[in-house]
């Protein structure tokens, strides 16, 4: 699943990479690391010509109370494409919400036996990409609050992701640079979308890092993202590819689970 995520840009770098202006009064800084269950804001692109904040973990418009909102926002960090037009939570926003998620990367584990190991995964070839979004806006009756609020979604690992997130096998939507806009595109119906929930080819970079990342202390810090080596990982990744045919051996991997 993709509950971590890092957008070490600032304002001023996303909205030129984006071609639209935060709305207005709206501030944003630089996040090295941030958790779904802080419930901080996203940036979120969608077919308005302005980039909003949205608070991660989507809140359904049907949410009658502020103690329901609270619970089911836990259970929406994350929508699986598979099932996203099934479940209540997010028929609406995927076929109304749809948007974009300006990330520099996102944070997944991967397990060694009794152990996890922390990795950074961003883009080889774009400093901004943008991962599948829904959001959906829910009123707070009592106070007359509007919350804009979004879901990432989910798909079958690729092979990169395999390697790293090796128990869950998933990984975040991720949307080709010259798709972006046909994604946000109002008018796409379901078979259309559908075809944006396969594994992402792009080239990415992994690197594992600390394990500050797990720390009590502030994780939102540029130390969380110092590449770290663990050299019991390396071995067996190194022993899993010696064994694999030459034919088989997912280049991506070699070149960039523990290198540049």
């Amino acid at each position: 699943m993709c509950f971590h995520a890092s957008v070490v840009t600032p304002k001023g770098k996303v909205e030129e990479r984006f071609n639209r202006a935060f709305k207005p009064g709206v501030d944003f800084d630089p996040l090295y690391h941030t958790s779904g269950f802080a419930h901080e804001e996203l940036p979120v692109v969608g077919n308005e010509n302005q980039i909003q904040l949205a608070s991660w973990g989507l809140i359904p418009r049907w949410v009658k109370s502020l103690e329901d909102a609270l619970k089911i926002r836990n259970q929406t960090l994350n929508a699986r494409s598979e099932t996203v037009f099934e479940k209540p939570s997010f028929r609406s926003a995927i076929s109304e919400g749809r948007c974009l998620v300006p990330v520099t990367g996102f944070f997944e584990w991967r397990t060694v036996g009794k152990h996890k190991f922390p990795y950074h995964i961003s883009h080889k070839e774009e400093e901004i990409f943008s991962l599948a979004g829904i959001t959906e806006e829910w009123l707070n009756k009592e106070t007359g609050e509007v919350m804009q609020t979004v879901s990432i979604l989910t798909t079958a690992a690729n092979p990169l992701m395999q390697i790293i997130h090796n128990e869950k096998l998933r990984m975040p939507v991720i949307i080709d640079r010259h798709r972006e806009e046909e994604w946000i595109d109002p008018s796409l119906q379901q078979k259309q979308i559908e075809l944006f929930f396969e594994p992402s080819k792009a080239p990415m970079i992994a690197k594992s890092i600390s394990k500050l990342i797990t720390s009590n202390t502030n994780t939102n810090v540029s130390d969380i993202l110092t590449p770290h080596n663990y050299p019991e990982v390396e071995a067996i990744l190194d022993s899993e590819l010696l064994n694999e045919k030459p034919k088989e051996k997912p280049k991506i991997i070699q070149d960039s689970l523990f290198g540049s």
